[in-house]
């Protein structure tokens, strides 16, 4: 990162997670990392786990930084960027905020300002997360490399275009909570077979994960992995007519496109 400095605006649970992600991959020190948040009792908190520098004021984070994290919600954007726009000049922003574009960024800071959207999701909390990362008009390609660098230190990242940011809520944004759903089911079911609650947790998450970095780590095609566990006439091949029975494939298709539509529904209405 060739010792660039990082700053934070906002560091609620997203935030906090990049903090320590970045640290963890020595992709900055701690004395190269600034945060500002409303909360000066968490910004107190991090300086002492953290050892990072707090700022009461945006703006002091803008002027030590050269890379800026807007880690706010949604609706508080407008006022960070009016009140930070005079103090912008060549500093790398990316936002974190859900659903907020790049062009309202672009719109409110100096022209050529240069601007980077990203959406991580919950895992971001177990350096676990899935990134997307779409890139302003003025955002060089050191520049996406160094964002992809940041969030590569806590999950993996994907460059995509902006008007797929929708699908990406859809799949990766949502998609968390899907899982969560199938774990307690996979969970229920050994339950319901005489696992006790925690061992059945246990295995069902472990199962997920286990069949995740498979496919991350493999690169062999999910439906070769899904052959690998599936003898014929055995166990698995009767639990996946189950699941074809009862739609699960289409169910889980139609969840990942109902997030999707909901979220440009959302965006249609700001």
């Amino acid at each position: 990162m060739d010792n660039r400095k990082i700053g934070f605006i906002g560091t609620g649970k997203m935030g906090e997670a990049l903090i320590r992600g970045i640290i963890a991959a020595k992709l900055a020190l701690p004395s190269c990392i600034y945060a500002s948040d409303m909360d000066y009792a968490k910004l107190e908190l991090l300086e002492k786990e953290y050892k990072i520098n707090i700022c009461r004021d945006n703006c002091d984070v803008i002027l030590g930084s050269d890379i800026i994290v807007i880690a706010v919600k949604p609706q508080t954007v407008p006022a960070v960027l009016e009140e930070i726009k005079d103090s912008i000049k060549k500093q790398l922003i990316v936002s974190i905020a859900a659903g907020v574009t790049i062009d309202t960024f672009e719109s409110a800071l100096p022209r050529g300002a240069k601007v980077v959207r990203v959406m991580p999701n919950i895992a971001a909390t177990v350096r676990e997360t899935a990134s997307a990362i779409s890139l302003g008009s003025a955002v060089s390609k050191e520049d996406a490399a160094a964002v992809s660098e940041i969030f590569n230190s806590i999950g993996r990242s994907v460059i995509i275009p902006e008007h797929l940011m929708d699908a990406v809520t859809g799949l990766s944004g949502s998609g968390p909570a899907y899982i969560f759903m199938i774990i307690e089911a996979l969970a229920d079911g050994g339950i319901h077979e005489g696992l006790d609650r925690n061992t059945a947790k246990l295995l069902a998450a472990q199962t997920v994960l286990g069949a995740a970095k498979m496919v991350l780590e493999g690169g062999t095609h999910t439906g070769e992995l899904r052959d690998m566990v599936t003898s014929p006439g055995g166990t698995t091949i009767r639990g996946i007519r189950v699941m074809e029975e009862r739609g699960v494939r289409v169910a889980m298709m139609n969840a990942v496109i109902a997030a999707c539509e909901r979220s440009k529904e959302l965006g249609r209405k700001k």
